[in-house]
């Protein structure tokens, strides 16, 4: 949802659900033998559907498997649309969520968050053969496209002079626009941007540097101390004994 809709049901749904999810921490126990794991699946290289197999693969992915192994959970994904990820979560969907997110203020009064698991920024990406735009004030008067309700849309929206911005329902949606001429250039996840470019050669393209810094969590719902306590737990145990470099290493190289 737009960055405007999304702060007012935000708003208007934290007051209702606040001692409901108070209740419901009082009670929470990692003894579940299910972790029910919402994620938009279409973000690679962090999460999407492997086409040989059919799986959902990524570095999301490898990395809550190895949270649920370790906290002798089975791991379950369920394949969300973006809009509705926190909305799900809150209704209790599934437990928690890892898709990329990053950790902001806004989502942080609907959410809890655990400890940050990456960094990264947003990118500028045009076509191949486009020579005009090197930074983001090269963006002024044209055409963005961007996925909607993301760090994306609002990193754009602060870019002064932008003609228009384009949402799309996902971001490989949101970079076919811009393939076809439809918009001029996207504002991206800086490593989703880089997949892209080497996936299709000679299509695409990143200028410039990040113009942003930010940090991936997983969400998890308010009053839930104990899965979250555990979580940060696990999180820290795999990147103190080389786990978390093994699976950077994966799926993005050396750091």
């Amino acid at each position: 949802m737009p960055g405007s809709t999304a702060r007012n049901w935000l708003r208007c749904v934290l007051p209702v659900l606040a001692a409901f999810l108070l209740v419901a921490g009082a009670h929470d126990v990692v003894a579940a033998q299910v972790l029910r794991v919402g994620s938009d699946v279409a973000y690679p290289p962090f999460e999407f559907v492997d086409e040989e197999t059919g799986e959902f693969a990524g570095f999301d992915m490898d990395l809550i498997r190895e949270v649920g192994r370790r906290l002798g959970m089975e791991v379950e994904i369920i394949n969300t649309a973006w809009e509705g990820i926190i909305p799900g979560l809150l209704a209790g969907d599934y437990d928690v969520v890892i898709s990329a997110m990053t950790i902001t203020d806004e989502r942080a009064q609907a959410v809890d968050f655990s400890d940050p698991y990456f960094a990264t920024g947003q990118v500028i990406v045009v076509r191949a053969d486009d020579t005009s735009v090197q930074q983001p004030a090269d963006l002024t008067g044209k055409v963005v496209a961007v996925q909607i309700g993301t760090t994306g849309q609002f990193a754009a929206e602060r870019i002064e002079g932008v003609a228009r911005i384009d949402h799309y329902p996902s971001t490989p949606e949101a970079l076919l626009a811009l393939r076809l001429g439809r918009a001029d250039a996207a504002v991206v996840d800086e490593l989703v941007a880089m997949e892209e470019a080497r996936a299709n050669p000679g299509t695409l393209k990143v200028v410039g540097t990040p113009f942003t810094v930010e940090y991936y969590g997983i969400a998890i719902r308010k009053g839930r101390q104990e899965l979250l306590r555990s979580i940060n737990r696990t999180l820290a145990q795999i990147k103190a004994d080389g786990t978390y470099d093994e699976l950077y290493a994966k799926w993005f190289g050396s750091q």
